[in-house]
């Protein structure tokens, strides 16, 4: 048996889903109907580099992901016994295990990227080299108050998400260490996974406070992000919530598959970002 994964944010580029368009046109027509726009065209001609701005990126990062995903299950006969997705992806995820459907799935993500998007003044960047545990240290240590870890993504890999002049005064701290540490600044429009999200997490809890969509029981098991622990349908709300402003907990998250006997990995969606990490969390587990 094997897992799914799907990416999140970062994994959009021009041309993505262009196939798949196409080959399900009726989820592209409605997806174009809830959205008010053409995801194709957003996809595949990125007009006035839209394709980049959050509340562009997360629907479209998530139509492509979920018609990925139907291709696949429609060749294969196939489903996954496990599924996760970082960050953005857990909405597919949930989807691929009908916690919800295409349109409130899309619905859902609209509304995130509108509300993440607004947020404005934050940026991210990617440490590598270092521990989850070295990274909070250093924070602490250099009194960079304004920024946070937000993704623990490999054992060597951790996103630091925060104010802009914050994450200005990190690149000198860590660029600074020795023995090759990298500092490699996101090309993000916010400060994601970090209490600079609140605004936009109480944004969302009020739509989904209001609106009240359905929530299915998983039919698959699907693993969150906030706590790397198996969903239920009665902490859906919560956990999405949460998402906005806590860490992604992706180290943890693979950690716990591997334990209890997950060994195939398949990534669905564009590119192989989370791929890498996998191999990177395995090896240094089977390093010890």
């Amino acid at each position: 048996m094997s897992t799914y994964v799907f990416p999140g944010q970062g994994s959009q580029r021009k041309g993505m889903g262009r196939a798949l368009f196409d080959e399900f046109p009726g989820l592209t027509e409605r997806a174009d109907e809830i959205l008010g726009y053409s995801v194709k065209k957003l996809c595949t001609e990125n007009p006035n580099q839209l394709l980049n701005e959050t509340q562009y990126t997360q629907p479209a990062v998530y139509i492509v992901n979920a018609l990925t995903y139907l291709k696949r299950t429609k060749e294969t006969g196939q489903v996954p016994e496990y599924v996760a997705g970082h960050s953005l992806g857990e909405y597919n995820a949930l989807l691929a295990a009908g916690v919800v459907d295409f349109e409130t799935g899309l619905k859902l993500v609209r509304k995130r990227g509108a509300a993440m998007g607004r947020i404005e003044g934050g940026g991210m960047a990617a440490v590598t080299g270092l521990s989850r545990e070295r990274v909070s240290r250093l924070l602490d240590q250099h009194e960079l108050t304004e920024i946070e870890v937000a993704n623990d993504n490999a054992p060597t890999q951790v996103v630091v998400s925060g104010l802009k002049s914050g994450i200005a005064a990190a690149r000198e701290v860590f660029e600074s260490l020795p023995g090759g540490v990298g500092f490699t600044e996101l090309k993000t429009s916010g400060a994601f996974h970090s209490r600079h999200m609140v605004p936009a997490q109480n944004e969302f809890a009020q739509y989904l406070a209001d609106e009240s969509p359905r929530f299915n029981a998983p039919t698959i098991t699907v693993i969150a992000n906030v706590d790397a622990k198996a969903y239920d349908v009665s902490r859906v709300e919560a956990c999405l919530t949460e998402q906005i402003t806590q860490p992604v907990r992706w180290t943890e998250t693979i950690r716990h598959l591997l334990s209890i006997g997950q060994e195939q990995f398949v990534e669905i969606g564009t590119g192989r970002v989370l791929t890498s990490l996998i191999e990177r969390i395995r090896t240094a587990e089977e390093s010890g």
